[in-house]
C-alpha cells in the first residue's frame, strides 16, 4: 500500500463532502473483504455471526457427504474450506469459530474420509501433513482462548489427536511435537 504524501492527504480531506463520499464508496468497492467487513458490522450489526458459521459449517458437511477421488483432491477441497473459515474471521473477528470450524473440518476427515489418510504412503504424504499442520495451527490458537473455552473443545480435540496418532498422520505428528493429549492452560 502506497504512504499519501502530506500534500495529497490535505488536498483529499479538502474536497467537497460529496466527492469524498463518491471516492470512498468506489475504493471501498474494490476490496471484497472490507465490503463483507462493513456488511457485517454496519447492516447486520454483528448479529449474523452464528448464520455466517453455519454456512461454513454445511460446506464442511457438503464436502465430506462425497467420497474424495484422491488424497490430493481431498487436500484441494480442504485448503479451499480452510479459506472460508480464513474469510469468516477476517470478516467477523470470531475467533471461537475459527477454532470451532477448524476443529470440525480436521475432525470430520478422520471420520469421513479416513481410508486416505489411515495410512502413510507416498500418495497420502502431502495429505496426512497438511492435516497435522492444520492440527498445529488449531493447538495454537486454541491455547490462546479462555480456559473456559478450551473446555468446550476438550473432548473433541483430543478425539482429534487421538486420531492423528493412531493413523498415518502420526510420522508428522510426532516430527512435529503434537501433543498426544490436549489439557486446558491458562490463555496467554
Amino acid at each position: 500500500m502506497a504512504k499519501l504524501e502530506k500534500d495529497l492527504q490535505l488536498a483529499i480531506l479538502s474536497m467537497p463532502q460529496k466527492d469524498k463520499d463518491k471516492l470512498l464508496l468506489r475504493l471501498v468497492g474494490k476490496d471484497d473483504i472490507l465490503v463483507q467487513q462493513l456488511q457485517f458490522t454496519l447492516v447486520e450489526e454483528g448479529t449474523s455471526v452464528e448464520f455466517r458459521r453455519d454456512e461454513v459449517r454445511t460446506a464442511i458437511d457438503k464436502l465430506y457427504r462425497l467420497d474424495a477421488m484422491s488424497s490430493g483432491y481431498l487436500m484441494m477441497d480442504m485448503r479451499y474450506l480452510n479459506s472460508d473459515i480464513s474469510r469468516h474471521v477476517k470478516v467477523t473477528k470470531d475467533k471461537y469459530g475459527e477454532v470451532e470450524l477448524t476443529l470440525k473440518l480436521l475432525k470430520d476427515c478422520f471420520e469421513k474420509q479416513l481410508k486416505w489418510i489411515s495410512k502413510y504412503n507416498s500418495k497420502t504424504d502431502t495429505l496426512t501433513n497438511y492435516v497435522v499442520k492444520r492440527t498445529d495451527f488449531l493447538m495454537k490458537k486454541l491455547v490462546k482462548l479462555h480456559p473456559d473455552i478450551q473446555f468446550d473443545f476438550y473432548s473433541d480435540v483430543n478425539v482429534l489427536l487421538e486420531n492423528i496418532y493412531s493413523n498415518g498422520t502420526s510420522f508428522y505428528a510426532v516430527q512435529m511435537g503434537l501433543p498426544k493429549v490436549f489439557e486446558i492452560s491458562e490463555s496467554e
